[in-house]
């Protein structure tokens, strides 16, 4: 049920995760997915991001939504020209000789129905943009047709001279938009702001083999060696594909939500998180799906809401694209001022791991191999999950999670 993965690669089609036929929800719409030729900069994007986020912040949770921030930067490119706009899309990863910024825009927009239609019909999930500017500031009239065209973007006016209250409205605005599950999203705003890109995702799946809510027990997390934490452990013995990793050092359990969503959980041996997140790559994530093993497995995951909050704009420029926090930063392709300065881009994702879904399921008796001990798969320490969805090929989550609670 999400939406994730991206790739050139024929073995997304042949291996077991790109193997399972997707569901289109708009089975016309698939003789051509100008989504897909986004995918592999997409993913790219994805993990050269969470690499800097998780050296930016050791020893600290990490978690972000990298294809909504990618759909965010595209957004803003819209409004910024000359060298600032191409810094943006490149540092997206995209080559503008080998695909148009038209091409480019017409991909974001499918994948963006793409997504709109499974959260309607198929999963939990608010996702979305919008561009709080100051009451002063009036929009271009190109901008705010080709974001609605492209994006669906919101734009509102917000009074930034007072920080309490612009905070306020936005704040507002996303626990509206998210039913209540994202609140507090800004704290007080400095008044010389005057324009916010905002950027929500807030997503809970249905397992296809939910765990039984009777199963879940108060246990211990080792957050390092001298912290522990209470956490609710849930618990599942099944059939699930799993991976001692020999190239890396860390083992590896992949579900399957209802839909197209797939999660990697990767639970590093102690002291070489690090050495596992370096090595992160669409061929890393092959090599995974394609060497994955089925066998009964006693599973325990702790139930827990992951959540990430970030202004983007200091670790992109970390990235290469400087141009968000310059002074000569152009983007007077969104309103006619002039030095027109970008004050924040806000990216909040969160993600709710439980035994099930908003659909009740029912709990079959499951029949162990007494032949055989079931292996044991206990993420009761610092773990990375990763979550993709199988038919756009876009990655949704990619997070570290230290610490639970």
């Amino acid at each position: 049920m999400l939406l994730a993965l991206g790739t050139y690669f024929l073995w997304l089609f042949t291996s077991d995760l790109w193997a399972v036929q997707a569901k289109d929800p708009d089975t016309d719409l698939s003789t051509r997915s100008p989504h897909r030729d986004l995918a592999p900069k997409n993913v790219d994007f994805a993990f050269t991001l969470y690499r800097h986020l998780v050296a930016s912040a050791p020893g600290k949770n990490v978690f972000i939504s990298p294809v909504s921030i990618s759909m965010a930067l595209a957004i803003l490119s819209l409004g910024a020209c000359g060298h600032t706009r191409v810094q943006l899309l490149q540092g997206l990863g995209f080559n503008l000789t080998k695909m148009p910024e038209a091409e480019i825009h017409q991909g974001f927009r499918h994948l963006h129905h793409l997504f709109k239609k499974e959260s309607e019909t198929m999963l939990e999930m608010a996702m979305g943009n919008a561009l709080f500017l100051d009451r002063s500031l009036e929009l271009l009239e190109s901008f705010s047709a080709d974001t609605k065209h492209y994006y669906e973007l919101e734009a509102l006016a917000a009074d930034f001279k007072d920080g309490a209250e612009a905070s306020r409205q936005i704040n507002e605005y996303i626990k509206n938009k998210t039913q209540g599950k994202i609140v507090d999203f800004l704290s007080k705003l400095d008044s010389s702001a005057m324009l916010i890109l905002v950027n929500y995702i807030f997503f809970k799946g249905t397992w296809e083999h939910p765990f039984n809510p009777e199963s879940t027990k108060e246990e211990n997390f080792y957050v390092n060696k001298t912290t522990v934490v209470r956490v609710p452990m849930m618990f599942q013995s099944s059939t699930i594909k799993y991976l001692h990793d020999r190239v890396l050092p860390c083992q590896v359990v992949q579900l399957e939500y209802v839909g197209n969503g797939t999660v990697f959980f990767v639970l590093p041996d102690e002291g070489k998180m690090d050495m596992v997140i370096a090595a992160l790559s669409r061929d890393t994530i092959q090599r995974w799906s394609e060497s994955m093993i089925r066998g009964q497995v006693n599973l325990y995951i702790p139930k827990v809401a992951i959540s990430g909050a970030y202004d983007l704009r200091a670790i992109l420029g970390d990235m290469g694209i400087a141009d968000l926090l310059a002074k000569g930063a152009d983007f007077s392709g969104i309103t006619q001022e002039a030095q027109l300065k970008l004050s924040k881009v806000v990216h909040k994702a969160v993600l709710q791991l439980d035994e099930k879904s908003f659909m009740a399921p029912e709990f079959p008796m499951v029949m162990l191999d007494m032949a055989s001990e079931p292996l044991t798969f206990h993420f009761n320490r610092p773990f990375i999950i990763m979550i993709f969805d199988h038919f756009t090929w876009s990655s949704l989550f990619l997070g570290k999670v230290v610490n639970p609670t």
